[in-house]
């Protein structure tokens, strides 16, 4: 079974994630039931935090997205479909020295039907290991270092809506205060009020 996604408003997300230290067969399994649940959601990122766990440890899986971008692990180019999906534990992300910031637009599981633009560092390298504990390097690009950052913000109790603009945020003012309204009523255990037609 799948696990289920935490929404705006329920207090996990904003925990900062606790370091992995122990890389055994119940962590191996849970970056894989992770992963299960990214697909299942259509998502191409997801952190511990959005399945209420306040872990050092996301995964992705950016294939389905078709985008252009370029990525070097461990010094070489391997094709994507031989570390993907990935999964990261106890990421550091660092800018490569003289990129530009982009603006795109992002969704977020935890924030269903709710997208708009954020701007980020267009490259980065980030260390990290995998599920195993083995230590990698990633240097990367557009929607995969976007994808990254996204996620390692979760993993450090930020939002991407702490990442728009005064601006952009109060295009999405109205949704975030509905979405956090429902998450308390389902956390109290109240039925979300009927919508009027």
């Amino acid at each position: 079974m799948s696990f289920t996604i935490v929404h705006y408003n329920d207090p996990v997300l904003r925990k900062k994630g606790e370091k992995i230290t122990t890389f055994d067969a119940a962590f191996a399994t849970l970056a894989a039931r992770m992963v299960e649940a990214m697909h299942a959601h259509h998502g191409i990122g997801l952190a511990a935090q959005q399945i209420g766990k306040a872990l050092q440890l996301c995964v992705v899986d950016v294939r389905p997205a078709e985008a252009d971008f370029n990525w070097i692990l461990d010094g070489a180019k391997p094709p994507l479909d031989l570390f993907m999906p990935m999964a990261v534990a106890n990421p550091k992300i660092t800018v490569i020295k003289g990129t530009d910031d982009t603006i795109a637009e992002e969704g977020c599981l935890s924030f269903p039907n709710i997208r708009a633009d954020v701007e980020r560092p267009d490259a980065i390298e980030i260390h990290f290991q995998d599920e195993r504990g083995v230590p990698h390097v990633l240097q990367c690009d557009g929607l995969l270092a976007r994808c990254l950052q996204h996620e390692v913000d979760h993993l450090n109790g930020v939002l991407f809506i702490d990442r728009m603009t005064k601006k952009v945020r109060a295009t999405v003012d109205e949704p975030v205060k509905a979405l956090a309204k429902q998450t308390r009523e389902e956390k109290r255990g109240t039925p979300p009020a009927a919508k009027s037609a």
